[in-house]
């Protein structure tokens, strides 16, 4: 479907993080989109395994390898599973002090979303965070929300802001990013969730990308923290798209759930009966998936971790983030 635009997904959950980092590329431009990556800190009240802190390290240095060769980098949010902060943090966002934002942020035209406006508060105190830690490095800093950049004959243009969920998300909002190169289009649709909210679909449908990214429903959060019925409007939402949409990539919270599958039947019947696609991350670039949070309590299970990854475990919280864990024989995956 894409011709001149290169998509690459750098890092997901699929792949076994949480992240929506990916590289786009045309004749024009590199563009990083969300640069971040991070590990739950807990799950079914279990740490990451050693093969998800083994995930994230490499991930974390595909990311690097993708920033050397990108002009602009995208932040769409200030969730650090999107950017990356400027500290010190083994645990949940495999970084070191500064040298890590620094070298993602360094010398680049960096695209953000507005810290001031359509903001919480936690995110608003991050992006003034990051104007003053890795955003000091860039060669530019741009408010991105609702605007158009170009790149050549590329175009990078911005939707306004919609909410991180439904339209009332405590989570705050996020920006869509999509990226055009001679009439191709390729959209990135972060923590829309579905998307639930009618608007964030609208925006998609009026793109009318021909290869979508989307972050989908929050299934695994649907028993005690999202309401049924915005669950079933994401999905809905989502029929809607993939009818729509020749490509759709579902990331991100849908896959947190082991169960994911059977949740988006729908949605895989409705593309294929369209001659459309609905793929992972992983699918895409032919890979296979790598879930390693939803089945966290079976790695335990099944690869026990070595003393000393337990003597780590049993540190306090702060001295956790402080010290890499000790991986030993989970080096290949």
């Amino acid at each position: 479907m894409l011709k001149r635009i290169t998509v690459t997904p750098l890092a997901a959950e699929s792949l076994g993080v949480r992240s929506m980092c990916t590289l786009v590329e045309t004749p024009d431009a590199a563009i990083l989109l969300d640069a971040g990556v991070s590990l739950a800190p807990y799950r079914f009240g279990l740490l990451p395994h050693p093969k998800e802190f083994q995930a994230i390290m490499r991930l974390r240095q595909r990311i690097a390898d993708a920033a050397d060769k990108a002009q602009v980098v995208t932040i769409s949010h200030y969730h650090f599973d999107h950017h990356t902060p400027s500290y010190e943090d083994w645990l949940v966002n495999w970084t070191q002090a500064t040298e890590t934002a620094k070298q993602i942020y360094s010398g680049k035209t960096v695209l953000l979303k507005n810290p001031r406006e359509h903001i919480n508060p936690t995110q608003r105190e991050r992006g003034w965070l990051f104007q003053r830690t890795g955003g000091k490095y860039a060669k530019k800093l741009a408010i991105a929300d609702g605007r158009e950049f170009r790149f050549g004959e590329t175009t990078v243009r911005f939707s306004e802001a919609v909410p991180h969920g439904p339209e009332d998300a405590a989570l705050g909002w996020v920006i869509m990013t999509t990226v055009c190169f001679e009439g191709e289009k390729f959209m990135h649709a972060p923590d829309v969730q579905g998307p639930m909210s009618a608007r964030s679909t609208a925006m998609i449908m009026a793109e009318n990308p021909a290869v979508l990214m989307v972050g989908g429903p929050p299934f695994y959060l649907g028993a005690y923290r999202v309401d049924e019925s915005q669950l079933q409007k994401g999905l809905a939402n989502l029929k809607a798209i993939v009818q729509a949409v020749p490509i759709t990539i579902v990331e991100h919270h849908a896959l947190r759930n082991e169960q994911w599958r059977q949740e988006m039947e729908p949605i895989l019947t409705l593309a294929e009966r369209g001659g459309h696609k609905v793929l992972t991350a992983a699918n895409f670039v032919g890979v296979q998936n790598l879930f390693l949070e939803s089945v966290r309590k079976e790695l335990y299970a099944e690869n026990p971790p070595s003393e000393d990854f337990r003597k780590w475990s049993r540190l306090e919280s702060q001295e956790l983030s402080r010290f890499k864990p000790p991986i030993g024989p989970y080096a290949q995956l």
